[in-house]
């Protein structure tokens, strides 16, 4: 007999539903670019795995050698028994990638941000963060209690007048955004947010899980912009194709982190194989740069292909607005042979449901244009999608 547990969660399933925002996970099977769902092989654009290491042959070697001299777990946190030797090989490799003085290895990207930010911030602190940041950007604010301001995204005047308004008040100050925003896959305006930091004397964390490996010559949206934010967090599984988070900064920073975040103290240490692959996705990143350049490259060919405005990162959305559009498009996709994840809220915002597609450096070119002509006749019917500018507007 069911209880009062089951009825509400029956209660919340049957009220997704009728909104077109339950979920359901569908077994997947990854050969590269290529899944199998259903017993049907598709073209994937929904993966981040953006330079194709997940399968990599050296990322297996490295991996398999590191099951067979460490096993296959960490056995401990790291503080513990946990940190096994190739965490400092990584770390330091990381550092100097992003031209920091250090780096701290976590467990996984979310786990990263729910412990930095409380680290660094608490009551009596604020936080200014961009309204399109990360879930786990939200989820450390929040866990930190200090007071939190959204500013619109990457609008810097706006967070120039709530820097003007609220951070005399506070002892420390936490400015966060995204690298490369990973639903709309456009870059945060590093540049000036690290001159505002400055001049407001806040500390500036970017979340680059999507910029490393594919923007900066591989070191990411800093780099490519030339800058070097306090705080540069990232993650190990999107172009690296490997599991992990990080964040490089100066040295005590990371002490302290080493020291008081929650998320590494209490976590059991990543497995070895995680992270000898990881180190060998590094150095491919390092020999073969024509591989870092494909996926922004195949993203503007698609923009260029449809009409829209150039892809600034291997992600580029088509907004569609209703969920019902987003789910409809992603099965005319899935009909034709491609994997188009439909993007629904409360991962983005009301009324700005979208097609995420993400560039891969192992996508044809040929495939690409395909894509892009398939959503032109079969999608758009010579409509224009919105913009993320038009969706927002709308849904305000």
């Amino acid at each position: 007999m069911a209880g009062s547990l089951d009825l509400y969660a029956e209660e919340k399933l049957a009220a997704l539903e009728a909104q077109a925002l339950r979920r359901r996970l569908r077994d997947t099977a990854r050969e590269g670019v290529w899944i199998v769902r259903g017993g049907r092989r598709l073209l994937s654009f929904s993966c981040n795995d953006y330079l194709g290491l997940s399968a990599h042959p050296q990322l297996k070697a490295a991996a398999k050698a590191a099951i067979d001299r460490y096993g296959v777990g960490a056995g401990a946190s790291r503080l513990v028994t946990g940190n096994h030797p190739l965490y400092g090989e990584l770390e330091q490799r990381l550092a100097q990638l992003k031209k920091t003085d250090d780096a701290c290895v976590f467990g996984s990207g979310y786990l990263a941000n729910t412990g930095i930010v409380p680290s660094l911030v608490g009551t009596g602190d604020v936080i200014f963060a961009d309204a399109l940041c990360h879930s786990c950007l939200w989820a450390g604010a929040q866990l930190s209690q200090a007071q939190l301001h959204v500013f619109r995204h990457n609008d810097v005047t706006h967070l120039e007048e709530l820097l003007a308004c609220h951070r005399a008040s506070h002892a420390r100050a936490l400015i966060l955004t995204d690298g490369v925003f990973s639903m709309d896959g456009d870059l945060a305006p590093l540049p000036a947010l690290v001159r505002l930091a400055a001049r407001f004397d806040a500390w500036l964390m970017s979340d680059d899980a999507h910029g490393l490996g594919v923007l900066g010559a591989g070191a990411g949206s800093a780099a490519a912009m030339g800058v070097i934010p306090d705080l540069q967090m990232g993650t190990l599984s999107k172009a690296l194709g490997s599991y992990g988070g990080y964040l490089c900064a100066n040295r005590p920073v990371i002490e302290l982190m080493r020291t008081r975040a929650r998320t590494l103290i209490y976590s059991t240490g990543l497995p070895p194989a995680q992270i000898a692959a990881a180190i060998a996705a590094l150095d491919i990143i390092r020999k073969e740069p024509e591989r870092v350049a494909a996926p922004l490259a195949k993203a503007r060919l698609f923009t260029g292909a449809l009409g829209l405005a150039e892809a600034q990162s291997p992600i580029v959305p088509l907004v569609l607005g209703e969920e019902t559009a987003a789910l409809r498009a992603s099965s005319i996709l899935e009909e034709m042979g491609f994997a188009v994840v439909a993007i629904r809220p409360p991962t983005v915002p009301a009324g700005t449901a979208r097609l995420r597609i993400a560039f891969s450096a192992l996508h044809a070119d040929t495939d690409v244009v395909r894509l892009a002509e398939i959503i032109r006749t079969r999608i758009l019917n010579g409509a224009a999608p919105m913009t993320t500018a038009d969706a927002a507007r709308l849904s305000a």
